[in-house]
């Protein structure tokens, strides 16, 4: 959308020119809308990223009690510390999930 028409309508009703069109208008500009997109975007992966490392602890996890039940290995440190991994790490996500419920359920009890 070309808003160069609309800067020149904005100074024929008066408005002041170096007023934001985008603020008058409700309408993002493009660079506006990069630097939303991008900071979605970064968050967005940094969650997913997120989730697929606690999904790598827990499989660990999995995997050192699959080894030390068949006897493939006795040691009992290694499967602990893989289980304390995918415990703090499961933890830490469902808190991050919790308070982004409670945080959007906020945002809808709103009134405007």
């Amino acid at each position: 959308m070309d808003l160069s028409a609309i800067t020149e309508i904005s100074g024929l009703r008066g408005l002041d020119k170096s007023s934001s069109v985008s603020s008058l208008t409700g309408v993002l500009t493009k660079e506006q809308e990069k630097t939303t997109g991008t900071l979605f975007e970064s968050l967005l992966n940094s969650a997913i990223d997120n989730i697929k490392t606690t999904n790598g602890y827990l499989s660990d996890a999995e995997d050192e009690k699959l080894r030390f039940a068949l006897g493939e290995t006795e040691n009992t440190h290694d499967l602990m510390i893989a289980m304390q991994k995918a415990s703090t790490a499961l933890q830490y996500t469902v808190t991050i999930r919790d308070k982004l419920l409670d945080a959007y359920k906020e945002i809808m009890q709103m009134q405007i």
